[in-house]
């Protein structure tokens, strides 16, 4: 049975940019994903099925979200209306609502209702599509480039299945750019164009998996070349390596300070860091910087990992990273930036070591499973006649009085005598700490225990 085409492709092919005359117009023709549509998987299974309900596809720009939704209403005979969240609101959506209502009545034809950019909805308007996602009414496919669990409310995950596309390939960017390239009826056939290996290659590579970006920058270096008419030497027009340069203009990084990949990059930075991986750690820096964060935030993550990862392996590594710190407010941006990276190589670099970050842990923990342990006598400050007759103070041996200034005491209430919090590695600095502490247990395993 021939498909009805839904309208959001409607207008003349002339009057569309090539990214969308070039939408596929079938399965067969779609690109990537094949970890949804592929033989025997979920999602192709579904809409092969005809077996389609509310779904969210979380994925990065041009991976295809948009024209999956088309398709998923053409193979399932379904009335396809798009909807944009950030142009529209909770009206149109009602709008949507009482025309699917009548379609299904009049015609017995369903609906899905496609909500570009979902995330930019509140909590309250993505809330109204509950009750029709529920009954039927309509199929909601959200969708979005941001994590929905922090954008997508869970009353309404829990009512739709997340569906996760990927970037697309340098193969599937080729395969896309040589199809337009030769496609006389909706890409750029007519042009008859040849494109140079290394414009290609550039192409592919800067597109970042983005099948619409591709697509503009080959449309705009088509035009130029085309324009360029007879001041090209060539009898069939080339589009140059340097063409496609001058189409992509500036690749902009993928960052956004207030989502998820914030969130990710943080943690890359500071994994690399931990991993002692120099490179990595410089090149997840400088992903940060080129998009605009914060560097001061950035110091603040260094300054973390010199404590939770090195501590006493180095115990420089602090210095050096609040030395950054400073300097980035001394300096400012872009001077103060090497600082930062210097701080980055060092922390890589270093020793590792947690124990500190381990003992303190424990500490935190004793401390609240023992909130009223009383401080030991000997420990406590005796400022007053009473207090002193009262044993305050008493036995106390002050550690400067001996030669070795080490005395064999103790400082923990009797619940807790023995823990041990902190345990050194033998690694960096900290060896030389493991020795000093086994030191100290000999010398107090000579003098018999330390006194009560």
């Amino acid at each position: 049975m021939k498909k009805r085409e839904p309208s959001l492709f409607a207008p003349p092919a002339s009057a569309q940019p090539l990214a969308a005359r070039m939408r596929p117009v079938s399965l067969e023709e779609f690109l990537g994903q094949e970890q949804l549509l592929g033989p025997g998987k979920a999602l192709g299974e579904l809409i092969r099925r005809g077996e389609v309900s509310s779904m969210i596809f979380w994925g990065p720009p041009g991976s295809g979200k948009t024209t999956l939704a088309f398709l998923i209403a053409r193979y399932t005979d379904r009335e396809f209306v798009p909807f944009s969240a950030v142009t529209e609101g909770v009206p149109r959506v009602r709008e949507i609502i009482g025309e699917a209502e009548e379609r299904l009545a009049q015609y017995g034809r369903r609906t899905i209702l496609f909500c570009d950019e979902i995330h930019r909805f509140n909590r309250a308007q993505q809330d109204a599509f509950l009750p029709h996602v529920e009954r039927g009414t309509i199929a909601l496919i959200g969708a979005t480039t941001e994590n929905p669990s922090f954008e997508i409310t869970g009353a309404l995950l829990s009512r739709t299945r997340v569906f996760v596309l990927e970037p697309l390939t340098e193969t599937h960017i080729q395969t896309l750019v040589r199809r337009a390239l030769t496609d006389e009826e909706r890409g750029l056939g007519k042009l008859k164009l040849a494109l140079d290996d290394d414009a290609l290659a550039l192409l592919c590579r800067e597109a970042d998996g983005d099948a619409r970006r591709a697509l503009q920058a080959l449309e705009a270096a088509a035009e130029h070349v085309a324009g360029a008419g007879a001041d090209r030497a060539s009898v069939r027009p080339r589009v140059l390596a340097s063409d496609i340069a001058d189409a992509l203009q500036k690749r902009f990084a993928k960052y956004d300070k207030g989502g998820e990949e914030h969130y990710n990059l943080i943690s890359a930075l500071h994994k690399a860091m931990r991993g002692s991986d120099p490179d990595g750690s410089l090149y997840w820096l400088a992903r940060m910087i080129d998009g605009g964060e914060d560097p001061l935030y950035i110091a603040r993550r260094v300054v973390r990992a010199a404590s939770e990862d090195i501590g006493l392996a180095d115990p420089r590594a602090l210095s050096v990273a609040l030395a950054a710190k400073d300097a980035l407010h001394f300096l400012g941006q872009p001077e103060g930036e090497l600082a930062l990276a210097e701080a980055v190589v060092y922390v890589a670099t270093a020793p590792k070591s947690n124990r500190v970050y381990e003992a303190w842990g424990r500490a935190l923990e004793a401390a609240r499973e023992h909130p009223a342990e009383g401080v030991p006598l000997h420990i406590r400050n005796a400022p007053t006649d009473l207090m002193k007759e009262l044993g305050y103070g008493k036995g106390y041996e002050y550690a400067h009085s001996v030669p070795e200034a080490y005395t064999p005491q103790e400082y923990l209430p009797p619940a807790l005598r023995g823990t041990k919090f902190y345990e050194p590695t033998q690694f960096g600095f900290e060896k030389d700490v493991a020795k000093r502490i086994e030191w100290w247990e000999n010398l107090k395993r000579r003098a018999g225990g330390a006194p009560l």
